[in-house]
């Protein structure tokens, strides 16, 4: 099986457009993991937007947002659960930054533990969903809800830590941004090919995670977003693990 995973590994070392993102000198694996993350977040917020009502679990700018809607009464938008997305969403990137900051300066041990973190997280958020019945109200609701924004703090302080430029794995405002000042004058293949990925990862994970809530429902789209997470966590255990200088956190 090993010998197998290193051939496809091989194989797609040896396709230029996709080298820099399998061996890339400078972050390894890394960039493919974070496409694969960012997939899953389009399909999370996608399963929050559309199954836990108007608020966000990974884009904290749009739930700030939402949260002042809710402050001035707008309809659709709940201020508790605004709230708990938020805090959720704080515990778990201060958790986890608390403990990659004090003892883990390999950035692929730190992936991986992130990404082991975040599957269990959305495993029992699953179960959650499964045990309960949609449209998901009270304690199922605030609980899912909870599982699933400390699951994306966990990830954005992981894809944070990891520092590689525009894939942030949650929000892409800032690579939308840089794709369309930067498009007035010359940018490398590797920034244009990292911030296209990221943007079409966010889009088709949105769009699967809609589609499968949809005709679904929530629990059939928390798989897919769990079928994504450990596909990034088999990405960042048979890629290049080689000890290299791209390993060491900056």
């Amino acid at each position: 099986m090993h010998e197998r995973v290193e051939a496809i590994s091989r194989s797609l070392r040896s396709v230029p457009r996709l080298q820099r993102f399998v061996d890339d000198a400078d972050h390894g694996p890394l960039p493919a993991v974070l496409v694969v993350l960012t997939l899953t977040t389009g399909v999370i917020d996608a399963v929050s937007i559309l199954s836990l009502g108007h608020v966000f679990v990974a884009n904290m700018t749009g739930n700030v947002a939402f949260l002042g809607f809710a402050l001035v009464g707008a309809a659709g938008f709940s201020l508790a659960a605004s709230l708990t997305a938020l805090v959720a969403f704080f515990a778990g990137a201060f958790g986890i930054g608390v403990l990659l900051r004090r003892t883990i300066i390999d950035r692929l041990v730190l992936i991986r533990i992130a990404i082991v973190a975040e599957i269990a997280l959305v495993v029992v958020a699953l179960v959650v969903a499964a045990i309960g019945e949609e449209p998901f109200t009270g304690i199922g609701r605030t609980l899912i809800l909870t599982l699933l924004a400390l699951a994306m703090g966990i990830q954005n302080a992981a894809a944070r830590q990891l520092a590689v430029p525009d894939l942030t794995s949650t929000v892409l405002t800032l690579t939308f941004t840089g794709l369309a000042v930067d498009g007035l004058r010359k940018q490398s293949r590797a920034t244009m090919t990292r911030r296209g990925a990221a943007l079409g990862a966010m889009l088709i994970g949105a769009l699967a995670g809609a589609a499968i809530d949809i005709h679904g429902g929530a629990v059939w789209a928390l798989a897919l977003a769990i079928l994504l997470l450990l596909l990034a966590g088999g990405a960042a255990a048979v890629l290049p693990t080689q000890l290299g200088q791209w390993r060491r956190r900056r």
